[in-house]
Parts: C-alpha cells; structure tokens; sequence
C-alpha cells in the first residue's frame, strides 16, 4: 500500500474530537493552518506533531507522520486556506499541489489553537449531479432532519401523482458522507434514490452528522449517534410529510449502515422492511484487521517496515479498547466509541428484528467478503422472512468491477448495478 492511503485510515475519524472553549478567530485559525503546513512541508515534522492535541499525537507518530507526508511528493503550490466555523473550533481546506497531482489537507482546529484532525485526500474535478430529465416521472426537494438547531440537510425524491408512495431512508456507511455517498466521481445514493423514485417509491437521503455538523460530538461519539440516533430521526421525518405511506417506509443501509439496520429495525417497529447492502455479519473490529491486512497484502505492503508498524498498532489498539483501558484510542476515537462498535452484533440484531429483510451482496466487494456473505446465509437461508441476493461481479458500491481490485477502483466512474436496483424495487412492492 502506498503510505499516502494510510493518512485518511489513520486521522480522518480524530477530526471529531473537537473542544468546547472560547472560539478561536478566523484569521487565527489560518494562521494555524498555515504553520501546520509550512512545518510539514519543510520536513519539521517534530514541530507539526506538537501542534497536535494530545487524541492526535496519541493517533499518529512523528514518525507515521513523516512517511505519510513525504509519500506524497515534493512541496509545490498551495493555495490560501478557506476556514469554516464548526462548533467551537474552525475547519481548514486547502488544495495542495504535487508533480502533477492536487491534494485537499483538512485541518480541525481546536477552541484552543490545537490540531484535532488531519485528512488528506486526491482532489477530484468536482461535478454537479446531472439534472433530472424534464419528463422524470419524479421531482427532487430540499429538507431537512431532526430539531432544528442541529437539522442535517438533505434531499427528498418524490414520484409525481398520486400517493401515498412506499417511502426509503438511506443509511450511509462508515465515514464523513454526503447525502449521495459520493465516493470518488460516484454517487451510489444518488443512484439508489433515482432509480427508486422513478419507479413510483420516494427515497430521503441526507448529510451524515460527521460530514455536516462534526461539531455536534464534542462530548464524544459512539455508533448509536454516529448512525441509528439519525436515520430514525430520518424515519421519522419522512414519515410525517404528506404523500407518504406511513406504513410502507423501509431502511436501506450500505456498509457499515446495513449492519446497523438491524438495530435502527429494533428501535421502531413501524418500519416496513429493512435491506442490507454490503453489510458486515461478523464483529467489526476483527473485519477492521482482516480490510487492513488485506489491503496491505494487495498493494505489496505487508511485509514493509511501515506495514508492520501499522498492523502491529492496530491490533495493540484493539486489544486495549477490548481489555476496557479508558485511555485506549484506535484510529483517533476513544475507546467508549469502540466499546460501542464492538457490542453490534449483525446477526443476532437481525435475528431480533422482525421486519422483513433483503440482504444483497457483491462477490468482488474486498471490504464486506464472502465470510459475510456465508455468515448471512447460514442465519438466514430458508427463513421466509428474509431474501438474499448474490451478484458475483459487483464491488462494495455495488457496481461492476474486476476480481480483487483496490480501493483505486472507487475512483473509476460507474453506476450501481441495475438488477441491484430492480431486484430492490420488486421486493419493496412485493410487500404489503
């Protein structure tokens, strides 16, 4: 693995530690940036890692620091800094230039002039969702979800005529995600929510708290408030607007949000039906070490000094959060979040649940892996109350992809899979 993919595993979760204190200015919060930068690309990377709370220099070494830095090549240019208020501390965005590669660094910094967060990632050409056709059989509108101090914005897409239409709140996967789940140039809830509305079922799909408001868990974070705490507020809002079938609302969860549909099922058994796609069966912090190790092993990393450094911490990390040390920290968060994690149990949860289930699963996804997918088999094979789809040739987005390929391949453009999607919409109608 190169080492510049290790950045957004290693920092990108630590940005959500953010303080509670007297808001520090704009213009000192760019100043900050820029320092931390300057250090960086000057190769002063003792100094950078002590512009770091104590989450962070705990996240990641001087040492980790330097490779990831340097991997990315040779300091170019890089322009001034745009700063946004996010809780009580700013976020920082700047666009880094490289050879002939653009790099956005975000930065989170504190009430107190402390970095809390670090994430680099590849700039991509920015595009605008294709307009819908002017004979869509369905419109698109501006909502937002839950109280509205903290409202997360979103999008709802509503068939035309007649309702009251069978409704879909879309439950993102781990991570800061938009409304759209864009992942590189794709857009898989984007996909997902077209597709539905324009067969006669409305679809609600809305900003992850991680992405829009961070600042919301600045007395910490764990996987209920991270995700189920959301999209029942979601249930819940599309439930009460008019045109909608109140009893014919479904959750759909990818990834990390299908493992947790199960639970969201649980905590309100109105819900019509719940459907899993590329969810996990098994523990997530023993998948967490299984991705890891995978992806070092494809990119011929595994064996490398940075490697097993990286592996090495992870499973230390892991084994403290499980041990209950209370300053255990694993990939920036602190164990309570973790412990949080480790108590989901995919497959006893959906067996708890009682709505019915339709779990779908892609045979080239190298992040939810065929175990899973054998795990959710032998739980539910022959019980009438779930349907499980298999597609050999489909990735963790549920799009078509070559055997084995990287994370790289999320940066090919492409469309979710459209017997996927209408293997979705016949279940959806096929029930009561």
């Amino acid at each position: 693995m190169k080492m510049r993919h290790l950045l957004p595993i290693l920092l990108l979760a630590a940005s959500f530690t953010l303080q509670a204190q007297i808001q520090v200015e704009p213009e000192s919060a760019r100043r900050t940036t820029e320092a931390l930068l300057d250090h960086l690309d000057r190769g002063e990377f003792a100094k950078a890692h002590a512009m770091f709370d104590a989450t962070m220099q705990a996240a990641i070494s001087e040492s980790q620091l330097r490779q990831v830095w340097q991997s990315l090549g040779a300091a170019d240019e890089r322009s001034g800094s745009r700063i946004e208020a996010q809780g009580q501390g700013h976020i920082s965005q700047t666009v880094l230039q490289r050879a002939d590669s653009r790099w956005v660094a975000t930065v989170n910094i504190t009430a107190d002039g402390k970095i809390a967060g670090l994430w680099v990632k590849p700039m991509l050409a920015s595009q605008p969702a294709p307009a819908i056709p002017a004979d869509a059989s369905y419109s698109e509108s501006e909502t937002r979800i839950g109280d509205e101090a903290t409202a997360l914005p979103a999008t709802l897409a509503m068939p035309k005529g007649k309702g009251p239409f069978p409704a879909v709140v879309l439950v993102h996967g781990s991570g800061a995600h938009d409304r759209d789940e864009t992942i590189g140039p794709n857009r898989p809830f984007l996909d997902i929510a077209r597709a539905l509305a324009a067969e006669g079922i409305a679809v609600l799909r809305y900003d992850k708290r991680s992405k829009a408001r961070p600042g919301d868990y600045a007395q910490g974070i764990s996987i209920d408030s991270e995700t189920t705490d959301d999209a029942l507020m979601a249930v819940a809002h599309l439930r009460s607007l008019p045109g909608i079938d109140g009893e014919r609302i479904f959750v759909l969860g990818h990834s990390q949000g299908g493992m947790m549909a199960p639970r969201i099922g649980l905590g309100d058994n109105k819900i019509a039906g719940l459907i899993l796609f590329a969810a996990p069966a098994r523990n997530l912090l023993d998948i967490l070490v299984e991705q890891n190790e995978r992806l070092l092993h494809m990119q011929g990393q595994d064996s490398t000094p940075a490697g097993i450094a990286h592996m090495q911490k992870l499973k230390s990390d892991i084994a403290a959060v499980r041990r209950g040390d209370t300053d255990a920290r694993l990939i920036g968060l602190d164990s309570r979040y973790w412990q949080s994690v480790d108590a989901v149990d995919p497959l006893r949860e959906a067996k708890a649940s009682r709505q019915p289930l339709l779990i779908l699963h892609g045979g080239h996804d190298i992040q939810v892996v065929d175990a899973d997918w054998q795990a959710w088999r032998a739980a539910f094979d022959g019980d009438t109350r779930a349907s499980l789809r298999h597609y050999p040739t489909l990735n963790h987005l549920g799009m078509q992809s070559p055997a084995n390929a990287g994370l790289e391949s999320y940066q090919t453009p492409g469309k979710v899979d459209a017997a996927l999607l209408a293997d979705t919409i016949r279940w959806i109608k096929s029930l009561p």
